[in-house]
């Protein structure tokens, strides 16, 4: 690139000078020397894009499969360090893609069994309820469906998120309107069990109807039950657990307050670890999977969002607020 913008000029004036006939002027040479060097640099330039151009697309083609999953083909051929680069390139791309393949059958092979043992006990429980049992045993069925019910939810819903992850959805996901009275019930729904069994009251103040975000309305329910689930699990009996969902500063905001037994400061970052050490039992000895806001913050942030948690210490209470553009 030296030689060609620097001699390029040079031999030129050399040859103009040389072997122009007439009396040459100071303003030729000069015009002339501008000439040659704007040439110069458009063959520099022209020179130096074909240099780089196996560098743009191996660019193109890694910006491609992150952004869209889309699978490209790269020239293999090529022994020098450039054609080495989009062979790498290549290969590391198409070993991505089949772990990532790899993943998704060993998931739904795993979701379809899971499913089946808790269909299991569903069916029994059915098979009770079909006899027409006393109240009591009917009761404990009626929980048992329930129960199982809200597995096949979780099941469904942690199958959605991983498959959102593989096919890269949080860079393409369309905006959708999310009409928060029509969501209530479900998440009413599925806490409502848990919240008479603490004698635990949900205030809930919805202040914003609706909101336009980048997220499944499914998984925005997921996470809100497991986040008021986990208010539960570290609430006492009797106590109230707040949600509020309202705008500001042209963002959805939705917060979920307990008055629980709460946790340091320096705890929160370990809080969202996945199987994380913080893993307790709650106030009524409830077992905790230790990856439950793991994935909560997984499915927030994967969906344009974040997700963070405060307290002012032990036995003070606990907030998780999620925020969103709008």
């Amino acid at each position: 690139m030296a030689f060609i913008g620097i001699h390029i000029p040079l031999i030129g004036i050399l040859f103009f000078v040389l072997f122009y006939a007439q009396d040459i002027s100071a303003t030729s040479i000069l015009v002339f020397s501008l000439i040659m060097t704007l040439l110069a640099t458009v063959i520099t330039l022209l020179v130096l894009k074909q240099l780089i151009k196996p560098i743009s697309v191996a660019s193109k083609s890694l910006d491609d499969y992150r952004n869209n999953r889309r699978l490209s083909v790269l020239p293999t051929e090529y022994t020098d360090e450039a054609g080495l680069l989009m062979c790498n390139i290549q290969e590391s791309i198409y070993e991505a893609e089949s772990f990532i393949n790899e993943k998704q059958d060993l998931i739904y092979m795993l979701s379809h069994d899971l499913k089946n043992f808790a269909g299991n006990p569903q069916g029994l429980a059915k098979l009770i309820l079909s006899e027409n049992p006393s109240e009591s045993i009917k009761h404990l069925a009626d929980l048992i469906c329930e129960s199982t019910n809200l597995q096949f939810r979780y099941i469904e819903n942690f199958i959605k998120l991983l498959n959102e992850q593989d096919q890269v959805v949080k860079f393409n996901q369309e905006p959708r309107e999310i009409i928060f009275p029509n969501i209530l019930p479900f998440i009413n729904e599925q806490v409502e069990q848990r919240l008479i069994d603490k004698n635990i009251k949900l205030s809930l103040s919805l202040e914003t109807v609706a909101a336009t975000l980048r997220i499944d309305e499914g998984l925005l329910i997921q996470v809100i039950v497991n986040l008021i689930s986990n208010a539960i699990k570290f609430s006492y009996f009797d106590s109230e657990i707040k949600v509020r969902i309202y705008s500001e500063d042209s963002k959805l905001i939705i917060t979920v307050i307990d008055k629980g037994i709460g946790f340091n400061k320096n705890q929160i970052e370990e809080l969202f670890k996945k199987f994380t050490k913080m893993s307790r039992l709650g106030t009524a000895n409830e077992s905790s999977t230790g990856i439950g806001l793991y994935l909560c913050k997984k499915i927030i942030e994967r969906n344009k969002g974040t997700l963070s948690a405060a307290s002012e210490g032990k036995n003070r209470g606990a907030e998780f607020k999620i925020e969103f553009e709008i």
